[in-house]
């Protein structure tokens, strides 16, 4: 087994904490109340933190290190239609996409949340639209996230949950390794 340390422990308390945050907003707290609006901006404060790390951060947090090309997803793709095991080190290119689709997305439940605190939109019906339309876009993609994660982890032999957890993959040693 190769144990390869991947994710810094400012990424997974970020991970962790925008799972909790945005959880607890979306299915906890009364939308009009202090509490929910306390949420979104630490929320929002989290994604510019990591928007901050993903330029300065190691470089498996950068998004320079990350961001897939074209052909790295379609061979991705390629991989998973033809049963062929590849074990990325960081993110796959799939999951790289998901990630930055879940950043952008959240970013913009965070702005159109704030946007209703304000004189200027309070009580507009499209931007009210527009935030409930954004939280279940993040909801729906978070459950496949975390549905092909889990499928991820069973295809290739990697725990990447625990990976998040304790920042280590523990690829098998006949893995078919891309860095």
């Amino acid at each position: 087994m190769l144990h390869h340390r991947i994710w810094d422990p400012f990424l997974r308390v970020f991970h962790w904490a925008l799972v909790i945050g945005f959880v607890a907003n979306a299915l906890f707290t009364n939308p009009e109340s202090t509490l929910h609006h306390a949420l979104g901006y630490v929320i929002g404060a989290l994604i510019a933190l990591r928007l901050i790390w993903g330029v300065f951060g190691p470089r498996s947090a950068k998004f320079s290190s990350f961001v897939p090309s074209p052909s790295a997803v379609m061979g991705h793709l390629s991989d998973i239609a033809t049963r062929r095991k590849k074990v990325h080190l960081g993110h796959s290119p799939l999951g790289a996409l998901m990630i930055l689709n879940l950043l952008i997305s959240i970013s913009a439940v965070a702005v159109t949340g704030y946007m209703l605190t304000t004189d200027a939109y309070w009580g507009m019906g499209w931007v009210e639209n527009l935030h409930e339309t954004l939280v279940v876009w993040a909801g729906v993609s978070v459950g496949v996230h975390v549905g092909a994660v889990i499928w991820e982890s069973l295809r290739t032999g990697v725990n990447l949950p625990r990976a998040m957890i304790t920042g280590v993959k523990d690829i098998p040693g006949d893995a078919n390794i891309v860095p």
